[in-house]
C-alpha cells in the first residue's frame, strides 16, 4: 500500500477542524458549531486519513 501526502486543501481543513474542536478545550465557547468537541476531531482524523489514503483527494 502507498501512501501519499495529502493536498494542501485537505490538510488545511483537517487542521481547521482540530483547531476549531480544540477551542471549548481552553475556554473559548463556540457556540456555532453544530457538533460536539468529538466529532469535530473525528472529522478531522477522517480527513487527514482520506487525504493520505487515495491519491488525488
Amino acid at each position: 500500500m502507498r501512501l501519499t501526502a495529502p493536498s494542501f486543501i485537505i490538510f488545511l481543513m483537517s487542521v481547521i477542524c482540530a483547531v476549531l474542536a480544540l477551542l471549548p478545550v481552553f475556554g473559548i465557547a463556540v457556540v456555532a458549531l453544530p457538533t460536539s468537541g468529538f466529532w469535530m476531531m473525528t472529522i478531522a482524523w477522517g480527513l487527514m486519513t482520506a487525504g493520505v489514503l487515495f491519491r488525488g483527494v
